[in-house]
Parts: C-alpha cells; structure tokens; sequence
C-alpha cells in the first residue's frame, strides 16, 4: 500500500474501522463491485477473511450484498458512508459522556474529600491563577517577589476583577511588581512586613474570596511547583493562619 492509503487506513481505524474493514471499504471503491477474489487481488487481505469483513460491513451500513454466485458487494457511496460514520462517531461520544456525567453525579453524593491540588509548571500555574483570579467574588489578594510571575494575562485578570468592585490587593516586596499596578484604580498596593522579606525560594500567593488559596515556590533551577484548594476545609484554615500570622499573605 502507499503512504496515502496507509493513512487513511489507520484514519477509519480511528473512526471504529478495523484494519481489514478499512481495507476492503477502499478496494470495493476502487473496484465499484466485486467479488471476495477480487476485493482479496487489490487488497492487502486474504480472501477467506473477505466474507466476514464484508459481512461487518454490511451490518455497518457501509456496503451492499448482491445474492449471485460467487456473490458480490458493492459500497455505499462516499457521502452515505460519512454521515454513517459521523453518526456512530456521535453515538459512541454521547455514550461515552452520558457515563463519565453519571459516574460524576454519583460521586458527588458522596462524602466530600479535602481537595489539596499539586501543579507543576509556570505555564500551567499562570494558566490555574487566571482562572482562581476570573472566579473572585468579593476579595483578592496576589502577590509575588518576582516579576516574572505576574504575566500580562495575570495583571489584566486582576484589573478586571477590580474594574468589577472586587476588592483587589497587589501585595510584593519588590518594586517593580508594586509599581505595576500603581495608579490602577480598585487595586491596592502593599508591602509585606519586614521580617518577611528574606526568602528566596517563594513564588507566589493567591486568596480569593477567603475560599481558595494558592501558594508557590521556585526551586533552584527556577522551575515552580504549587499547591492550591479551593471550597475546602484546607483552603478555609490556611487563609485563616496566613492572615492571623502577618495580616498579610506571607512572604513575598
């Protein structure tokens, strides 16, 4: 077979096909008609598989049996063929979510469990911070020692947020990140206490709403691991601990 025909054998593979059902769809479209001798002399199949591929076929809805001797087949065409496959496609899909929806549904009848996160990445911590920020409510507090780590796309989260009424805090010991956010109105600008400004392998600090909480650090090749909760006994009492110690979120 050629490359192309190999592709589009492993593509029906994909769509529920299998090799030889495949195989033996393409020939019968070269062919128009044919018998299994001469589906089996242009397709890489053996000709006593023929019969029961064609007869899968057939139960597919993707070819037509002519009662002649030797007996002969015939697909449908490319169009009926598509929206034969298209439709099972939705079929096995909303199959498929109708369960994964039940088994979801099921388990929140459940006991709740403590919800504690782990998130490795800046790309996919900026990308959980984006989000925690869209979901804030009533109040924010961000902060973070290092610039790098208040994206465009963070900023312009909690810039919303503010132009919304949520009570937003920018909250950082280091100038560049303090001066982003200066004059922007709805956003407050604070620095930590100074026996907190010592460490150098903090990330960054997100509590939103005193129900969801993210802390960060920065290992020494400057790759960053988090941890987050959200709606979680966890969240409630660690908001609470970092704000009774400092009345500040920690160190940044």
């Amino acid at each position: 077979m050629t490359n192309d025909e190999n592709e589009a054998v492993d593509a029906f593979e994909r769509l529920g096909l299998t090799s030889y059902e495949a195989k033996v769809f393409i020939a019968l479209h070269r062919l128009g008609s044919g018998t299994a001798r001469d589906v089996a002399s242009v397709a890489d199949v053996p000709r006593s598989q023929v019969y029961s591929v064609a007869e899968s076929l057939e139960e597919r809805g993707l070819l037509e049996v002519q009662q002649s001797s030797p007996i002969r087949y015939r697909p449908v065409s490319i169009e009926e063929a598509r929206e034969t496959l298209e439709r099972r496609f939705e079929r096995e899909r909303e199959r498929a979510f109708d369960y994964v929806d039940t088994v979801k549904r099921e388990s929140a009848t459940e006991e709740t469990q403590e919800a504690i996160w782990t998130i490795r990445g800046r790309e996919r911590i900026d990308d959980r911070v984006v989000d925690i920020v869209s979901n804030a409510d009533r109040r924010l507090i961000f902060g973070t020692r290092l610039p790098e780590l208040l994206t465009d796309e963070i900023a312009a989260a909690l810039e919303d947020r503010a132009e919304t009424g949520v009570d937003v805090v920018a909250f950082s010991g280091t100038e560049a990140v303090r001066d982003r956010f200066r004059g922007v109105d709805g956003i407050e600008v604070a620095r930590p206490p100074a026996h907190r400004r010592d460490d150098d392998r903090s990330g960054r600090i997100l509590i939103v709403d005193d129900d969801a909480i993210l802390l960060s650090v920065v290992d020494d090749d400057g790759s960053e691991t988090a941890i987050w909760s959200s709606g979680s006994l966890f969240a409630s009492v660690l908001i609470q601990l970092i704000e009774a110690n400092d009345k500040a979120p920690g160190e940044w």
